[in-house]
């Protein structure tokens, strides 16, 4: 019986052993595969990527961005995109632009503002009203060209997967105290602007200045709760100025016609001064 029980014994250890020992080859064989595509890469072929200080790690070792343009004009790492409706689709696309871009929007735009104007929908042209109560300028076609310009524009154009030249001429506006934007759609009622590109598709709104009391952009349709508009609790969903933030939001549904549900307007700006720019995308060219 004691011998049975020794022979027993010997046979459990040596499995034992056996096992410690697989497992150590098994480790090692895992190390190996993590070694050969960088250690920040787990194995079976799940790939995940790690951002660290504007470092990306690839198979192969650490690339720094500082030498990939298109990734700095993209702002890859930086860029946090945040769906905050399916219906309408709306997207934050937080730290979309640099404190730099702000700036530089906001420079360009101060020495031409006027009295902004909203679409006339019989005759397609713009015109005064109390709807909008802002002031706001378009950059040139010759701004258009400049390196940053160009360099906003081809990031919107990814994000949003419209072709550069779908866009319409990038809008600056101001926002003073007391000022408002009341619920409004993008897309066109007229005929007289289809002409040029066709319906507007998709919309990116993007903030340009911070330490705004009230001025959120305030989606009535969208969401069953309640959110913060100008100081005051209404239905639907708002999304506070922050500087650098861009709201992507589309106009038409996935069937191609036009969503009534994608109405917004700009909520009242309690105090500062809310700055934010817009480009419109068309279905086509608008050249």
């Amino acid at each position: 019986m004691v011998a049975s029980m020794r022979i027993v014994f010997g046979l459990l250890t040596f499995v034992t052993i056996g096992m410690i020992i697989g497992a150590l080859f098994q480790l090692a064989f895992i190390r190996r595969l993590e070694d050969s595509y960088g250690s920040e890469f787990p194995t079976f072929g799940r790939v995940r990527r790690r951002q660290l200080d504007g470092y990306l790690q690839l198979p192969g070792g650490i690339h720094h961005w500082n030498d990939d343009k298109e990734a700095a004009i993209l702002r890859l790492g930086y860029v946090k995109p945040e769906i905050i409706s399916w219906s309408p689709r709306i997207i934050v696309l937080h730290n979309f632009l640099s404190m730099e871009e702000c700036d530089y929007l906001r420079a360009l735009a101060f020495p031409r503002l006027e009295i902004s104007t909203v679409v006339d929908a019989k005759t397609g042209k713009g015109i005064k009203s109390n709807v909008r109560t802002s002031s706001g300028m378009f950059l040139s076609h010759e701004e258009r060209k400049y390196p940053m310009v160009q360099a906003i524009e081809k990031r919107i154009s990814v994000y949003s997967q419209i072709p550069v030249e779908n866009g319409e001429l990038v809008q600056v506006l101001r926002y003073e105290k007391s000022q408002f934007y009341k619920p409004h759609h993008d897309y066109f009622s007229d005929t007289f602007n289809l002409k040029r590109g066709g319906q507007r598709v998709a919309t990116m709104l993007m903030y340009l200045s911070d330490n705004v009391e009230g001025g959120e952009t305030y989606f009535p349709m969208a969401g069953t709760g309640e959110c913060s508009c100008g100081g005051k609790m209404v239905k639907g969903l708002s999304v506070k100025p922050v500087k650098g933030d861009a709201i992507l939001f589309w106009s038409l549904g996935l069937d191609g016609q036009s969503d009534p549900n994608s109405i917004h307007g700009g909520c009242e700006v309690l105090s500062g001064e809310k700055w934010s720019a817009t480009k419109w995308m068309r279905q086509r060219s608008t050249s």
